[in-house]
């Protein structure tokens, strides 16, 4: 081998977990990936096992590294982004999980977020946290926990239980484990559990003490790049420097290369998040857009951004798959919808959790209307991915209400942006651009270049633009009068799913 170093990524995400290896200009040099069981114990329930989680991170950075031929010594740094707001809470002295991994489209939490909001509604702690009391977010997750696990409370209160999204669980084992495992999240992350001033950075206690969390439960907040710790020995990195940790949405708009504000990505997953750059200052939204933090790098300012984010996308996909078996696999919707010419009139409002952004309502549920006999399966594939381009359109005019920026166009990323029957729609319904980039893996990248930024491999902001490549651009080609008409019938059908959920509804 020459000398030449790399940088490691571990993206911790929601349906697998993956370590990439980048070369100095960015470029993949070898992934391993895995997938982990998602668990449904009851309907809006959604659990993940930290243990398997943190046993496929071990063997996906052994598959990455030997499929690139290299060793930890190769490794200049190692970088994490995770699934934000999936919550793990775990004994510091044994180091076992008290509970399954409680995950971001998990709804258990309603009746808890209900009563926080029972005197000020679900705004009450916007202000100083950017976020409204929803499902979604991390800390009425613990609070569930604490609450119904045997002896978890009493433990907690006895400074026994630690709390992290999975990027500290990944870092605590990574760096040691119940032997010295270092307990740390970063700054994006930290304002994803709705415990966080957006201000100064630090944990609010009152809010705390409001969801009974006690403080010793939470990691130390530090900045995005610097170095947190080093791999533990006997690990597959021992003694690399561990120096990134991006939440997965903010690390694709770093890797994006969205450093000015009004500057914008959309990241097609499991669910769909698009980010606004707004710089160094929160902005409040008025129009049900989450304020959270973009990065932070070392000293430098933090930097926000204004987030919509949308539970359902790839997921309805796997649901097609998985749930009703109309297609085998994934890529399969994409042959499916093109079997039609549109889609026959049916819509498919996917609010299996709940809607997320903007209308932050945890009772709705899933509704396909504007069925005639007409409708046939291309009809039922196309309203699916229509859906995603519809979500995505609301989210953004709700980003131009608040930003007061216009986008001009969007970069997008992550899995379904290789379906172009759905980034040509996804252009014809915004009336912008729409850019792919040539490495589409920008979460991971995102989580790199922080990593390779905090050891000085890379130099700063400026690398991150200087290896960002446009692979494929979408330009609109349909017409106003049609874009209005089927986006007015899609919001009409988002209007079917409201108040879905009764107290009896099973």
């Amino acid at each position: 081998m020459s000398d030449e170093k790399f940088v490691l990524a571990i993206d911790q995400g929601t349906t697998s977990s993956r370590a990439i290896v980048f070369n100095h200009s960015g470029q993949i040099v070898s992934t391993g990936q895995m997938e982990h069981e998602q668990i449904f114990p009851r309907a809006g329930w959604v659990e993940h096992d930290p243990k398997e989680i943190w046993t496929n991170v071990r063997e996906v950075v052994g598959l990455a590294l030997t499929r690139a031929n290299i060793t930890h010594r190769d490794i200049a740094a190692v970088g994490i982004t995770n699934q934000r707001e999936t919550a793990v809470v775990w004994d510091k002295t044994t180091g076992e999980p008290v509970y399954n991994a409680i995950v971001w489209q998990d709804t258990r939490t309603d009746k808890i977020v209900a009563e926080l909001g029972a005197d000020g509604g679900a705004e009450k702690y916007k202000k100083q946290v950017g976020l409204p009391l929803a499902t979604y977010f991390s800390g009425p997750k613990v609070k569930w926990i604490l609450d119904n696990v045997d002896g978890a409370r009493e433990k907690a209160e006895a400074g026994d239980l630690l709390f992290g999204n999975t990027d500290t669980w990944v870092l605590w084992n990574m760096t040691g484990g119940a032997s010295g495992g270092v307990h740390v999240t970063d700054v994006t992350n930290a304002s994803r559990t709705m415990l966080m001033n957006l201000d100064t950075l630090s944990w609010n206690a009152d809010i705390a003490a409001d969801m009974g969390i006690p403080m010793s439960m939470l990691p130390e907040i530090r900045s995005s790049s610097e170095v947190y710790g080093h791999g533990r020995e006997g690990g597959m990195v021992p003694g690399v420097p561990i120096a990134g940790i991006l939440g997965d949405q903010q690390a694709a708009t770093f890797g994006q290369a969205c450093f000015e504000v009004g500057m914008a990505k959309n990241t097609y997953g499991t669910g769909n998040f698009m980010l606004i750059n707004t710089g160094t200052t929160p902005v409040p939204s008025e129009n049900g857009l989450l304020t959270t933090v973009a990065y932070k790098i070392g000293d430098a300012p933090a930097v926000y951004a204004l987030e919509g984010s949308i539970a359902v996308t790839g997921s309805l996909v796997q649901w097609l798959r998985d749930n009703l078996g109309i297609i085998s696999s994934a890529p399969e919707v994409e042959e499916l919808a093109k079997t039609v010419e549109d889609n026959g009139g049916a819509y498919f409002v996917p609010a299996f959790s709940g809607l997320f952004a903007p209308y932050w309502k945890s009772d709705a549920r899933g509704a396909l209307v504007g069925l005639t006999r007409y409708v046939n399966k291309g009809h039922i594939a196309r309203a699916a991915l229509e859906a995603t381009a519809f979500q995505t359109r609301e989210v953004l005019d709700a980003m131009n209400a608040d930003s007061g920026v216009d986008l001009t166009e969007l970069k997008v990323d992550g899995g379904m942006i290789a379906n172009e029957t759905l980034m040509q729609f996804q252009a014809d319904i915004l009336g912008v651009p729409v850019v792919r980039p040539q490495v589409a893996e920008t979460t991971a990248l995102g989580a790199a270049y922080a990593a390779g930024i905090a050891v000085g491999y890379w130099s700063g902001e400026q690398d991150v633009i200087d290896n960002w490549a446009e692979d494929k651009r979408w330009e609109p080609t349909m017409d106003a009068a049609e874009r209005e008409r089927t986006y007015r019938l899609w919001k009409k059908a988002v209007t079917r799913t409201f108040d879905w959920v009764d107290d009896d509804v099973r």
